[in-house]
């Protein structure tokens, strides 16, 4: 989008997507505010947004702001970078940002299946709760060998869609 494009941007309307989005990632079970700063960022043309910026946009403090930023970062869902010859930072969210979030939780899958182990172990695995806890087991299992395929997939899809990165 042009730089004069982007100016003639309805704020109100990119106001109203920020919220509705945000609406949606909440009810999906991510917290309200970092959703609210990722879709503030996903709705920028850069991409990325200062805390002060955010802050604006968003009317919270720079606490909140803080707050958000560390729980998306955690999640691999926005990069922290530096500003050239400042000690500003600036968050940004990419175009990948759903394929990095989803590859990272990867050692969550791994550790959720250890504990299922275990629990399958503790519980015996002819017992109900041992049974119930196998087939999670092998849910997650399951779920980790396709996601793998999966990822691998949207990389070709991407690049033929979009173009190298």
């Amino acid at each position: 989008m042009t730089e004069s494009a982007s100016s003639a941007r309805d704020a109100d309307a990119v106001s109203r997507f920020v919220e509705s989005f945000a609406a949606q990632l909440v009810e999906a079970g991510m917290p309200r505010m970092p959703a609210r700063v990722f879709a503030a960022l996903l709705s920028s043309d850069e991409g990325s947004m200062t805390s002060a910026g955010l802050g604006e946009q968003l009317r919270i403090s720079p606490a909140a702001v803080s707050g958000a930023v560390r729980y998306l970062a955690q999640t691999h869902m926005v990069s922290r970078e530096r500003e050239p010859g400042s000690r500003r930072e600036r968050y940004r969210v990419r175009g990948d940002q759903w394929y990095e979030a989803l590859t990272n939780r990867d050692a969550v899958l791994k550790r959720w299946e250890q504990a299922l182990r275990e629990g399958v172990t503790s519980l015996g695995a002819d017992t109900p709760a041992g049974r119930r806890m196998s087939e999670t087991l092998a849910f997650f299992e399951f779920l980790e060998s396709e996601l793998a395929e999966l990822m691998e997939r949207w990389r070709v899809h991407r690049e033929k869609t979009f173009g190298p990165e």
